[in-house]
């Protein structure tokens, strides 16, 4: 379902980070020496599960169940990269890289439809799920007067690149959707410090709102994302630090996007639940 991108969005997302990043700073020559410039990398490598996915396209067509029917009833590969620079004590700009692409292949028990194409029963049946995003998020520190937690607000901006793909093993049967578009989208982390070297975070992006009032466009899809995670983390020094992530993963869309109505009357609905194991390794100066 691609629809416009949002300049005057994107305009304001950037301008409000700039601002509030930089509000209150002491002078640029002072921050090296008093430490005030903090980068860290980040890195997360595990297994996700599906623990529910359904799409539809066509409003008279199939709603395809690709936990059920699509064989993702299986644990895939996941990884996640992540550069976080804190400007002053309260300040951080974050830049994500979420790489996210499910591919199976089964033997259709029923007939399935997508869009005007019908897929036999005993079709053998490739599916191409492949939704990586790009993020960038702002976070501000609240003034707390405990020592051990600290909480932080903020905003994101993600940037979608999907394609979604049905196609039979000869390649006689074939459709595809593909959407680039952006999402903007309310940011929270808190950090629960158990010792000088452990601590339990849990951070969370969501997003519920009609996709044409946030962007401009007039495609009537309502649109849903919420990516949270718990993580318990070990700092084993200054630099480096290494964590265990339970990460849930969901969110979708549905309405009508007038997009190749040559073979489809632009009726889209996908909805998906992921949850995600990991361990990971930060490496910060």
């Amino acid at each position: 379902m691609p629809y416009k991108f949002s300049l005057s969005f994107a305009s304001v997302f950037l301008l409000l980070c700039g601002q509030m990043a930089f509000a209150q700073s002491p002078d640029p020559a002072s921050k090296t020496e008093e430490g005030q410039f903090g980068f860290r990398a980040v890195a997360e490598l595990g297994f996700l599960g599906v623990m529910g996915h359904k799409v539809q396209f066509g409003q008279n067509t199939t709603y395809f169940d690709y936990r059920r029917t699509g064989g993702q009833d299986v644990l895939f590969p996941v990884s996640r990269l992540s550069l976080e620079l804190d400007l002053g004590p309260r300040n951080t700009l974050i830049f994500l890289y979420q790489p996210l692409q499910l591919e199976t292949q089964v033997v259709l028990r029923d007939d399935i439809q997508i869009d005007d194409l019908l897929f036999p029963a005993g079709t053998n049946l490739k599916t191409l799920y492949s939704f990586p995003f790009y993020r960038l998020s702002y976070l501000r520190k609240l003034n707390l007067s405990s020592e051990r937690f600290e909480l932080a607000l903020g905003v994101s901006l993600q940037i979608r690149n999907a394609i979604i793909s049905f196609e039979s093993a000869d390649g006689s049967l074939y459709r595809s959707t593909r959407d680039v578009g952006p999402v903007p989208i309310l940011k929270v982390r808190s950090t629960f410090h158990e010792t000088d070297r452990l601590f339990l975070e849990l951070e969370a992006d969501g997003m519920y709102a009609p996709i044409s009032y946030l962007n401009g466009s007039d495609n009537d899809v309502v649109g849903a994302i919420l990516d949270a995670s718990l993580r318990q983390g070990l700092q084993i020094s200054d630099e480096v630090g290494t964590f265990l992530n339970l990460r849930y993963l969901g969110g979708g869309a549905q309405g009508i996007s007038p997009t190749n109505l040559d073979i489809t009357d632009g009726y889209t609905k996908n909805w998906l639940h992921f949850l995600t194991v990991s361990a990971g390794f930060s490496y910060g100066f």
